[in-house]
Formats: structure tokens, C-alpha cells, sequence
């Protein structure tokens, strides 16, 4: 018998706290159920002039804050260039959290306008990475505190190497700002974030200042859009800037070439055999006329008897040319400008060397 009464009251209990559990979850059931309505009853409430007045709040505040920054461009900004100039190594940038994200795009700047720059995680700094920076480089640490444990830890073994250090710092009086040998101050009032919490106009400051520095490092460099263009091969800017004509032309055994005195009927079949929509006729190896499609339909609307005249007397003198060693994108510049179809291509010589057509460029990718 006790061993039933022992066993009937395991199960009351055992059900008894199920029955709790259940009634727990219920609660938080039903008090996330709540929540989650009262949520969908603000939102639901928040009007489309509220969300269009608080993104031209945040506009507001982070265009004050870019302006006051530009305002306060100094002497600090000027050394810091310089300081970046001197550098016969690599600029480092580096920083944790928000001020780590920017630090990896200013690097990525910094390298496609012509300074050879990369990111190194500061928290991964202190364990190792370190051995990444060399004593020719230069510091560039991003923290809007100026007190990030992080860099903290670095200051001192940079100093050891000798290292250069800039900081990008929100407060003068800040650890990294005392710390290092050019300090670019970044204060604002407050942040964008309606809650005065997020990073928001701190860490835009910060990306324009970075931009202000790349800048004025590529005209301290006389660098150039062929300069830049080196560094993006694969984009549209590489394309227009790299290929150059010569890249995409037909060479001369490909051409429709004919002489002054060559039958009109001749050079007629000469332009139907090469499939380039025209032939171009040369005197001692230099374009002096052209033969288009379009010239051909004005001619036989004319009636014109191609067996009584010659390509001299067919052609259109002077053709538009083009160097071969001129970019593809000024090609199709002139192109479009004479809205022509093709270009003669000469040398240092003005002697033919090829012919680009539009339709090379297109396939080409030049726009």
C-alpha cells in the first residue's frame, strides 16, 4: 500500500509541474503575443510623413556634422597628409566595432587612388598581427572614444618600432589623440540615431575625412584616371580607360583596301568580301578616302554605273582616323560624335595599321 500511495503522488507531482510549465509558457505566450500586437499597433500608427520626417532629420544632422568638420580643416589636416606622403611603406588602418568597418573602407580607398594602404583588425593586432606592420609604415587608428582598449594595447609597440601614428578621434583629450603624432579630431553634438545611441553621423564624419585624405593625396601625387584605372582592370572604368584601340581593331590584311584608280565595279566586290561595310581606299599606305554601306544606297538610288567610275570618285576624301594607341572609349566618343559606323586606325606615321566598327567596341563592352 505505501508503495501505491508513493507512486500515486510522484505522478500528482510529475502533473502537477506540468501543468505549472504549461501555465508559465501560456504567460509568456500570451505576453509575447501582446508585445508583438502592441508593436504592429505603433508601426501601424507611424504615417508615411513621420518616416519621410525622420530620414530629413538624419540627413540634417549628418550634413551639420560633415559641415562643421569642414569647417574645422586645419593645420592637423595638412600634416597628416604630409606625414602620409613621407611614409616609404604601407599606411595601416585599423580600429574595432563601427570605427573598424570604416577603417577597412578608407584602407580599400587608399589603395585604388594610388596609396598602398590595408586594414589590420586591432584586437587581432595585439595577438599576432602585429608582424603585419613594418617600421617604414605608417598608423592610422580610427577609434570615436579615443579609448579602445584594442588600440590602446598596439600604441605601445608601435611606438617601440618607431611606427608613425595618426588618430581619427572624436575627443581631443583622449588617450589615442594624446598618443599620437598627428590627431584629427572628429567631434559632433550627437548622432543621427534617433535614440542618440547607434554610431551614425560619427562614423559618416569619419568616412569623409578619410575621403578628404585620399584626395588630397592624389592630387599631392598627380595621380590620374589611368592611374586609377590600374587598379580596376575588370570594371567598366578599366575597360574605358585600359583597352585601347589597337586591342579591339581589324587589322590591315582584314581591311577592304583599295587604290585611287581601282574600278568602281572592283571596289564594290572588295567591300562585299570583307564584310566591313566599306572600303577604304589608300595612296603610299595612308587613308585618303572612305566607301560606306550608306554611300552605296545613296549611289544606287542614284543609279550610279560603278563600271564607269573609280573608287577616287566613289569616295568620301578624308576619312575620320584614329591612332591606334587612343583609348577604345575615345573611339566610340568619335563615333558617336560623327555618328559614323567606323574609324580608320593609323600609326605614328598616319600609315593604316587597322579599322575599329562600332560593333567591335560594343562587344567589346566600351559605352
Amino acid at each position: 500500500m505505501g508503495d501505491g500511495r508513493e507512486s500515486y503522488a510522484c505522478v500528482f507531482i510529475s502533473e502537477l509541474l506540468s501543468f505549472h510549465f504549461a501555465f508559465k509558457q501560456s504567460k509568456k505566450s500570451t505576453f509575447r503575443a501582446q508585445r508583438s500586437r502592441k508593436f504592429m499597433e505603433i508601426i501601424m500608427e507611424c504615417t508615411d510623413s513621420d518616416i519621410l520626417e525622420e530620414g530629413r532629420r538624419v540627413f540634417q544632422v549628418e550634413r551639420a556634422a560633415v559641415l562643421a568638420i569642414e569647417q574645422s580643416l586645419g593645420q592637423s589636416f595638412v600634416n597628416a597628409v604630409r606625414l602620409i606622403l613621407k611614409t616609404k611603406g604601407n599606411v595601416i588602418f585599423s580600429g574595432v566595432g563601427k570605427s573598424g568597418h570604416v577603417a577597412r573602407k578608407l584602407a580599400a580607398t587608399f589603395a585604388s587612388t594610388g596609396t598602398t594602404s590595408y586594414f589590420v583588425h586591432a584586437d587581432e593586432a595585439a595577438h599576432g598581427d602585429m608582424g603585419m606592420i613594418r617600421p617604414d609604415d605608417i598608423f592610422i587608428g580610427l577609434s570615436f572614444s579615443g579609448e579602445s582598449s584594442e588600440l590602446q594595447t598596439c600604441i605601445p609597440a608601435l611606438k617601440a618600432m618607431g611606427i608613425p601614428i595618426i588618430a581619427m578621434t572624436g575627443r581631443a583629450t583622449s588617450s589615442l589623440a594624446q598618443a599620437a603624432d598627428v590627431a584629427l579630431i572628429t567631434p559632433i553634438e550627437r548622432e543621427a540615431c534617433p535614440l542618440n545611441l547607434a554610431p551614425t553621423a560619427s562614423t559618416t564624419i569619419t568616412m569623409v575625412l578619410g575621403d578628404a585624405i585620399a584626395g588630397a593625396l592624389m592630387v599631392a601625387k598627380d595621380f590620374h584616371a589611368e592611374d586609377f584605372a590600374r587598379s580596376h582592370p575588370a570594371g567598366a572604368l578599366g575597360r574605358r580607360l585600359l583597352l585601347k584601340v589597337s586591342d579591339v581593331m581589324h587589322d590591315l590584311e582584314e581591311l577592304p583596301c583599295v587604290s585611287l584608280e581601282t574600278d568602281g565595279t572592283e571596289a564594290i566586290s572588295i567591300m562585299a568580301k570583307k564584310h566591313l561595310g566599306c572600303f577604304i581606299v589608300t595612296d603610299r599606305q595612308k587613308p585618303v578616302g572612305i566607301f560606306t554601306e550608306g554611300d552605296l544606297s545613296r549611289a544606287i538610288k542614284g543609279k550610279k554605273d560603278f563600271s564607269q567610275t573609280t573608287a577616287a570618285k566613289l569616295m568620301t576624301a578624308d576619312p575620320k582616323i584614329i591612332h591606334e594607341d587612343e583609348s577604345a572609349f575615345a573611339a566610340m566618343r568619335m563615333i558617336r560624335e560623327h555618328q559614323i559606323n567606323q574609324l580608320v586606325v593609323v600609326n605614328e606615321k598616319s600609315q593604316i595599321v587597322g579599322m575599329v566598327h562600332v560593333h567591335d567596341l560594343i562587344a567589346a563592352k566600351v559605352s
